[in-house]
């Protein structure tokens, strides 16, 4: 059996599972057609990467792209508490969590398009230096390539693979100058992306040459309406608008949004960004429907290859959800319920005893 063969049978297998995710499951559940030391053989090889997920994907983003669709470049970790460490399962800071959690930190460039996401390209961190922390003396890890220079990176193999994409969505975490400029002038694109409270702007460009800068949470803004605004090292104007929302909690929540493109109107620079979200649905999915924190194996490279297979597994859902029109949850559900259906006619074959006889 050729590996493309292996590799779409693991990652319907990581579709269906419901537990964990083993050779000796998948080769159980195929009844001998396939075996254990095959799937351990397909995880084991050379890792794959990027190259090897456009040729998977880029049919079905020829079929749903457009020319005003979205890249949206973020980062999760798959949590694996108990796997040993080594350089992919290792610490990484959770934004979300506001602690250090154990994991498979990844970046991945999502392309939305017609309503539906689908990656086409991901990078993994591999914190394969050691050093020594000045401020507790401990020796820790740390990757040579920062997750910026994955970014840009990313961008580059999507602008390489011809995916038409008129805007770049990021969350905080990448709004380094070095990024923007990158966007606008390498790449020739444009990006919508937030500020940091504390990030120093000046309102005009005399503001810029004489050094008046300002701290952005001691501006007086008015909500939802732009203003232009200028960014130490970068060149050219950005369109800054102020977001204030309440949060689940009650309390208010204020948000600085600058975008590239300085034409947008702040209900269009609203309704752009709201695509970033889409972000949020794909990483749940990858990790409640694809199984990608349900692999016990030890090692980088068949950690690697069960992460790319759970990306597999995400497109084959994503593609589900337009041809059947129900969302990933859903589908889920459904192989659900059959899986119960059958174990529970399989339970009435064996004819079980009858406790109220």
């Amino acid at each position: 059996m050729k590996n493309k063969e292996l590799l779409d049978i693991y990652s319907d297998y990581l579709i269906s599972a419901f537990g964990q995710t083993t050779g000796t499951g998948l080769a159980g559940l195929m009844g001998g057609s396939v075996s254990h030391d095959q799937i351990q053989r397909l995880l084991s090889k050379e890792r794959l990467g990027s190259a090897e997920l456009w040729q998977m994907v880029k049919s079905y983003v020829r079929q749903i792209q457009q020319e005003d669709g979205v890249i949206i470049i973020d980062d999760s970790i798959a949590e694996k508490p108990y796997t040993d460490e080594n350089d992919i399962i290792c610490w990484h800071y959770d934004h979300s969590q506001d602690r250090s959690v154990k994991g498979i930190n990844f970046v991945t460039s999502l392309y939305h398009a017609g309503g539906y996401s689908l990656p086409v390209g991901f990078s993994i961190v591999a914190k394969t230096e050691y050093y020594v922390d000045k401020k507790d003396g401990k020796q820790k890890r740390r990757s040579p390539i920062s997750k910026n220079a994955m970014y840009r990176d990313l961008l580059t193999t999507a602008q390489r693979n011809q995916i038409p994409f008129r805007y770049v969505l990021s969350d905080v975490w990448y709004s380094a100058a070095e990024n923007m400029l990158f966007i606008k002038h390498d790449l020739g694109k444009d990006f919508i992306m937030p500020l940091k409270t504390n990030r120093k702007v000046a309102l005009s460009e005399q503001a810029k040459r004489d050094g008046q800068w300002v701290r952005l949470d001691q501006l007086t803004l008015q909500a939802n309406t732009c203003v232009e605004i200028y960014l130490e090292s970068v060149d050219f104007p950005l369109l800054l608008l102020k977001q204030v929302f309440a949060n689940e909690d009650g309390s208010i929540g204020i948000q600085y949004l600058v975008s590239s493109d300085t034409t947008l109107s702040p209900e269009q620079i609203t309704t752009l960004y709201r695509k970033r979200w889409n972000v949020e649905p794909y990483h749940k999915s990858l990790k409640q429907n694809a199984a990608l924190e349900k692999s016990p194996t030890q090692t980088v490279t068949t950690q690697s290859n069960h992460l790319f297979a759970a990306l597999c597994a995400y497109i084959k859902l994503e593609w589900l959800r337009k041809t059947t029109k129900l969302n990933h949850f859903a589908l889920k559900t459904k192989l659900y319920v059959a899986a119960l259906h059958s174990a529970f006619a399989t339970l009435q074959q064996f004819q079980p005893i009858q406790l109220a006889a």
